[in-house]
């Protein structure tokens, strides 16, 4: 069985990323920072290139790649400097909808899509009052006839503002009915353009880097029952499998910011002379990036084995948190490597190092915290007794 090879494989792909991210160089980020303004242009570029629709089938006008492909976009992205926050959640949104959305969901919404013509980039889970605790989820979806009623709130619910559909979680049986703890938890695809002013209220929450994060809150919202994706009670189970997606391809951006992180600090190690010397002379300055780089490659091929699992149809749960908690950690401590590289040169913003370095960090925490991996692999791999709910 051939071995997938991060840097040869996809090349094509890869090529056309780097072409369309060239358009869009730091000062174009730099200024969309200051303003905490969402990238409509880079996104619009995206679309266009046809990137954004990878995973759709091409029976519904996307181009019918794997999640392996939609990683090396993502990292490709992060590695010439750019961001897909904006736009990622439509790629591990999507194994949701194709796998479990209906036939009529899929020709309504998947063409138009794949076309830019709607965008699918909100994903409501997380609540203020259950966090990582998505069981605990309190936003309830109440059928009443062809219709289901809504009330509840969601947090951290990024890009709301810029999307049109929004994959919901709630919960449809009261959590003392259910046998299992897993059940009466389902999905809904929402048009958030029918929604908006009728019931549900999107307040942006302003944080320390340009995530076009939000609040959204539901007041008996009218949905037609026709937005339930699978079974009624069945939501969790869809979840997770988009979870695992999310945390493949978020961990294939850090991958990118790693390998952003190392390039422009090794350019600025060979270029600064101090002392009449390069100080990437000195193993003070060799060490940490050398490290960085080492750990970046054990994390890429953890990212990349996950990717593959996803795409054979296997469940790797234990492979994408692993994937995900160590290319978080290689990109922040590439950007940590960086930062001490550059000096006080880094704390400018013009050399986009700083903008980086508040990037990566969401990642420790975000979407889920390391900490709650690691409880996870105790657990699930060596038989720990389970320390959280």
């Amino acid at each position: 069985m051939k071995s997938f090879d991060p840097t040869a494989d996809y090349a094509e792909i890869r090529e056309g990323v780097a072409q369309a991210c060239a358009r869009f160089p730091g000062e174009y980020w730099r200024e969309l920072d200051r303003e905490r303004a969402y990238p409509k242009a880079f996104v619009d570029a995206l679309v266009a290139d046809g990137y954004l629709a990878a995973m759709i089938p091409e029976s519904y006008g996307g181009s019918g790649l794997n999640l392996t492909a939609a990683a090396v976009i993502l990292e490709e992205i992060h590695r010439n400097g750019c961001n897909a926050a904006a736009c990622h959640a439509q790629m591990y949104t999507m194994g949701t909808v194709l796998r479990h959305g209906s036939e009529a969901q899929k020709e309504a919404y998947l063409p138009k899509i794949a076309s830019g013509d709607l965008r699918l980039q909100a994903f409501g889970v997380t609540e203020p009052t259950s966090g990582t605790d998505t069981l605990a989820l309190k936003t309830t979806a109440k059928r009443e006839s062809d219709e289901y009623v809504i009330n509840g709130q969601k947090i951290w619910t990024s890009r709301a503002e810029h999307s049109d559909l929004m994959l919901l979680l709630a919960r449809t049986t009261p959590r003392a009915d259910v046998t299992k703890r897993t059940d009466g938890l389902s999905v809904f695809l929402i048009d958030l353009r029918e929604c908006v002013g009728r019931g549900v209220t999107i307040r942006p929450i302003r944080t320390m880097i340009n995530h076009s994060t939000t609040e959204v809150f539901f007041d008996n919202v009218r949905i037609p029952a026709s937005s339930l994706v699978g079974v009624e009670g069945q939501g969790f189970r869809y979840i997770l499998s988009g979870m695992n997606a999310e945390r493949i391809l978020i961990a294939a951006e850090c991958i990118g910011d790693a390998k952003w992180l190392l390039d422009k600090a090794s350019a600025y190690a060979r270029d600064r002379v101090v002392f009449g010397a390069p100080i990437g002379k000195n193993q003070g300055i060799q060490f940490p990036l050398a490290r960085a780089y080492a750990h970046m490659l054990a994390a890429e091929a953890i990212v990349y084995r996950a990717a593959a699992m996803y795409d054979a149809g296997q469940d790797p749960g234990v492979e994408a948190n692993t994937a995900k908690m160590l290319a978080a950690d290689a990109s922040w401590e590439a950007a940590e490597a960086c930062m001490q590289t550059y000096g006080g040169f880094a704390f400018a913003e013009e050399y986009d190092v700083e903008r980086k370095f508040r990037e990566t960090r969401l990642y420790q925490i975000a979407p889920i915290s390391t900490n709650l991996i690691l409880s996870f692999i105790a657990e699930k791999v060596l038989g720990l007794p389970k320390s959280y709910g």
